[in-house]
């Protein structure tokens, strides 16, 4: 099976990107944005001077359990920057945000409880709230976490958005959003 019909099988269609605008990522930014791809797994990601981000991280059912996601992780801590992604929220329906909250959990992230992440999908039209988790090799602090949502956002995310889907993604500053004063709940007290 082709890799983006593995990630577009187990993700939602409100996270997906277009598999065009994945292959222009790839295309025009290969020393930016990568692409892991094994029998039983896709990581695709984009590795900053200063942090790396995970677009997607799938593990086949035939290979979970087996430590194949801690070695994919283990690679990208080895690089020593910080490492942000972003999940769903609990969904009670689907008892796989709940293991890869587990995951992640042992994996040593943390929530960024300061940041919110609200971006409407152009599939569904429905905004779409995710948590932001991150590593941290030296406890860097949720502003350097902010700051590397806000340039993924703009440089992936957004990447050609009219071209690929006809119309752009909502700004940055209304997706993203840093609040020091008020934080979010903790979403690891969730599982």
């Amino acid at each position: 099976m082709h890799w983006y019909d593995k990630l577009n099988e187990y993700f939602p269609v409100e996270e997906m990107k277009s598999q065009e605008h994945m292959e222009a990522l790839l295309k025009d930014f290969p020393e930016y944005y990568h692409k892991d791809e094994g029998k039983y797994h896709v990581l695709m990601y984009v590795e900053a001077e200063d942090f790396i981000f995970i677009d997607y991280l799938f593990v086949s059912n035939e290979a979970r359990g087996q430590g194949l996601g801690h070695q994919l992780v283990e690679k990208l801590k080895a690089k020593q920057k910080p490492i942000i992604l972003e999940v769903e929220p609990i969904n009670y329906k689907d008892s796989d945000t709940k293991k890869r909250l587990k995951f992640y959990q042992r994996e040593g992230f943390k929530h960024a409880k300061t940041i919110g992440y609200r971006r409407m999908s152009l599939a569904t039209r429905e905004v779409n709230a995710m948590e932001i988790l991150y590593w941290a090799p030296n406890n860097e602090g949720e502003d350097v976490v902010y700051q590397s949502m806000v340039k993924t956002y703009n440089k992936i995310h957004t990447y050609k958005d009219i071209h690929f889907y006809g119309e752009p993604y909502e700004p940055v500053e209304k997706v993203v959003q840093l609040n020091n004063k008020e934080e979010h709940k903790n979403i690891f007290d969730e599982i």
